[in-house]
């Protein structure tokens, strides 16, 4: 650095003893890039003479040998004589020491570095510097007392050095805080070395505590013994509340809107609050905004209403408020809470006129105020996205200091952002609200009533962060006294899993109704979520899309011949827990999930022995983060292996099993026990294909009602019973079957060995035949075929007469 010597100047003189200093600087090839007025003025060479230079062309001896002196070293000292500008040689001391900057490293050159003896005067201002150091300074002896102090640590401590001499510091500051500097004092006496500490104390004359630096350091005499501690203190107080404040920022970021829970986010808000900032803080927010109701555009006109959604104080029982948590209180338009809404944050001293109005409009809640002693109030209002959610108030009764613009700026940030984390909160509640009502509208309200399954089924949301998911299962009743069992599971959460689910269950229901086969149900199904897949529209939400992919498992049980035929899509198999209480997984061929396209499912037939139950379930049943897949499933087979008083109960214990905390996913679980149609209900003939049969086969029914106790349906089946026979053996392929099942209605099946397919039609005037299927469709309540592999039944229902 090149520069000029600096001189003291006093009216005494120069107590100091210092000269005009006369200085230099090269760079590191030795050219001259700073020249000082000393410099100028003793080798009279102005600036633009040498500046750009050689320092050496200004020698006037052997530049080799001081050049070599230099190398490698960070600093030299030496004599050498400099040809002035006039021709003569200038000899004295010179030093040259290397500095590191900001573009590499220089040298800087001070001429005149050996100086003769101090000034007798030397001490005075080092006595002076003691006294007037910008900071608390002070002498202990090795017994830790006082021994001088400077005039700010006379004036810290409200004593004098006459005054303080022999005391210890605890007697001069009766504070705890003073016991950690003594013993910091005794460390240095005894292990010679410095040390540092922070505290946080209040002095005599001052309302409120101050932050401390405190460096203490050994005092040893020229011998090197150690006489006793030296002692410095900076107030550090705006430095440590300017990084408190940044600390609370930083804290509030990682604190607060950890949920998407309002009133839990505006706990932590108040958590944070008291009593870092406030000794009371309470949050009030619209009612409008229950249940994740829209907010009131500003500015909010009319009486207002607003529930006390959280609230802390330092004291036990909350004794400033005179609203309890939860309660809700309505304000007139011109009250200061309903103001406050549409208001900058404000800090308020009791005594404000303002809060005497709110006294008017409130004289309980401000008696609470001013019993519990409060001295200052910060008000700050909640806003979202311009629009008003309620309003944070800030209390200080025992705290003695009042709010200031630190403290307002502090709160409006921490206030702010958790007014952004409660409108996201309001927003998801709402989504969740009606995907919640969306899903729950569109899963069975009441499973069917039906004859061959005793059912129970269980449905938990998954948790609030994770959203709703798109779980279903449904029991469908079929022809021939069959039942469906269904479940299946969207990938993804929200509004857009429980509308594609309610899409599938429908579409479930209309294959389900054509009678088709396990796996040809699910081929249908996986072409129609390829085909919603295609449909998305690429500028939607995030979560709608890309592919739609779903898992699922459907399964048809006959009570008739207590077969299950079953087939799945990406789903778990069911357990199966037997008459005996063994419990095993069935091993279905494990079909792809739903979507993929252009792969096979397959269908699985089993046996189930009656009293057999058939547990189906979906994946937020038995994967957890925290444990492995086999975990959850021998939880599973456990828990359905529990003796219970009903399936509903059976239900209960097997999620009480599985699930030892809120799921991420959604849950269902659809539990079926089978029963079997005793023999004596199920009559079944082979018929001739041939026409003289059909009198017979219509005689062999009417005995079978007879049998049964329905002679009420004698005329309907007597013709039903003719018209499908007939139709079998003029259009079908033998052989020919009719069945008769009494079940919760009289069911009549025709069957034969052809594929072609009945319909109806309208018979012209004159047509002698073409009107029997519009007969069966007139006179029963329900009527289809359905297909086998290699044959047809054609069926017709009644509803059995009244008992």
């Amino acid at each position: 650095m090149a520069g000029h010597g600096t001189t003291f100047t006093d009216p005494l003189g120069d107590p100091f003893g210092a000269a005009d200093v006369i200085t230099a600087t090269t760079d590191e090839q030795g050219i001259v890039t700073g020249w000082s007025a000393g410099a100028r003025r003793l080798f009279g060479y102005w600036p633009g003479d040498v500046v750009g230079r050689p320092a050496a062309e200004l020698l006037a001896e052997d530049v080799q040998a001081v050049g070599d002196s230099l190398t490698g070293r960070q600093s030299w000292s030496g004599q050498v004589a400099v040809r002035h500008q006039d021709g003569r040689r200038v000899v004295g001391e010179l030093l040259a020491h290397r500095r590191v900057t900001q573009n590499g490293s220089d040298w800087l050159l001070v001429w005149g570095t050996a100086r003769g003896p101090r000034p007798p005067g030397d001490g005075i201002p080092v006595q002076w510097c003691f006294d007037q150091a910008p900071c608390c300074l002070a002498i202990f002896d090795a017994d830790l007392r006082y021994v001088r102090a400077n005039a700010d640590e006379e004036r810290v401590v409200a004593l004098t050095t006459d005054q303080l001499r022999g005391m210890r510091v605890g007697e001069s500051v009766p504070d705890p805080e003073c016991e950690k500097i003594e013993r910091a004092m005794r460390r240095v006496v005894d292990t010679g070395e410095r040390q540092y500490l922070e505290i946080y104390l209040r002095v005599p004359g001052e309302s409120r505590e101050h932050a401390w630096a405190i460096h203490l350091a050994p005092l040893n005499d020229p011998g090197g013994r150690l006489c006793g501690v030296c002692f410095a203190a900076q107030d550090t107080t705006e430095q440590y509340e300017a990084r408190q404040r940044l600390l609370l920022l930083n804290e509030a970021g990682t604190r607060i809107g950890t949920s998407l829970d309002m009133a839990l986010t505006a706990q932590q808000l108040v958590d944070l609050a008291v009593p870092r900032i406030a000794d009371f803080a309470s949050v009030d927010l619209l009612t409008s905004l229950d249940a994740g109701g829209e907010p009131p555009p500003a500015p909010v006109a009319g009486p207002v209403t607003m529930r006390r959604t959280a609230q802390l104080s330092i004291l036990q029982g909350t004794p400033e408020s005179a609203l309890g948590l939860g309660e809700a209180a309505t304000y007139p338009e011109s009250s200061p809470p309903a103001e406050w809404l549409a208001m900058r944050p404000t800090t308020y001293r009791m005594t404000d006129p303002a809060l005497a109005r709110w006294a008017d409009h409130e004289p309980a809640q401000f008696a609470r105020l001013r019993d519990a002693g409060t001295h200052s109030v910060m008000v700050v209002p909640l806003r979202a996205r311009g629009t008003p959610l309620g309003v944070a108030v800030f209390i200080r009764h025992r705290s003695l200091k009042p709010f200031e613009r630190d403290d307002l700026l502090l709160a409006e940030e921490i206030t702010t952002r958790t007014a952004v984390c409660i409108d996201n909160a309001r927003r998801y509640t709402r989504e969740r609200t009606i995907a919640v009502t969306l899903q729950r509208s569109l899963l069975p309200q009441r499973l069917a009533e039906q004859t061959a399954l005793e059912v129970a089924s269980l449905y938990l949301p998954a948790s609030t962060q994770a959203g709703v998911g798109g779980d279903w299962f449904d029991v469908i009743p079929l022809s021939g006294a069959r039942v469906a069992l269904v479940i299946g599971d969207v990938v993804g959460h929200g509004i857009q899993a429980s509308a594609t689910m309610g899409r599938l269950r429908t579409a479930v229901h209309t294959l389900a109704d054509i009678d088709l086969p396990p796996d040809e149900l699910l081929t249908h199904l996986d072409d129609l979520v390829i085909r919603l897949s295609a449909e998305a529209p690429a500028d939607s939400d995030p979560q709608a899309t890309g592919d739609i992919g779903a898992t699922c498992l459907y399964a048809v049980y006959d009570p008739v011949s207590r077969h299950c035929a079953l087939a799945r899509a990406g789903h778990f198999p069911p357990a199966v827990l037997g008459p005996d209480g063994t419990v095993d997984f069935l091993d279905l061929p494990a079909g792809p999930p739903l979507g993929l396209g252009n792969l096979p499912f397959e269908t699985a037939e089993v046996e189930l022995p009656e009293g057999s139950t058939l547990a189906l379930y979906t994946d937020g049943l038995i994967k957890r983060r925290d444990r492995d897949v086999e975990e959850g499933l021998d939880a599973l087979r456990h828990a359905l292996a529990q003796p219970a008083s009903s399936l509903q109960a059976t239900c209960d214990t097997i999620l009480d099993a599985t699930l030892r905390r809120r799921s991420d996913d959604d849950i269902a679980l659809l539990l079926a026990r089978t029963r079997a149609l005793p023999a004596d209900q199920v009559a079944t003939w082979d018929v001739p294909s041939e026409p003289a049969a059909v009198a017979q086969t219509r005689k062999n029914a009417l005995n079978q009602l007879t049998a049964w106790g329905l002679e009420e349906l004698a005329l309907v089946t007597e013709l039903v019973v003719s018209e499908l026979v007939t139709n079998a053996i003029r259009y079908g392929q033998p052989p020919i079957q009719l069945r008769l099942i009494h079940d919760r209605s009289l069911i009549c099946e025709v069957s034969d060995n052809s594929s072609t397919a009945p319909h109806l039609r309208r018979a012209r005037v004159h047509d002698e035949g073409g009107r029997g299927l519009l007969l069966v469709a007139h006179l029963t309540q329900r009527w289809g075929t359905r297909y086998a592999r290699l044959s047809k039944t054609i069926w017709a229902d009644q509803d059995l007469p009244d008992s």
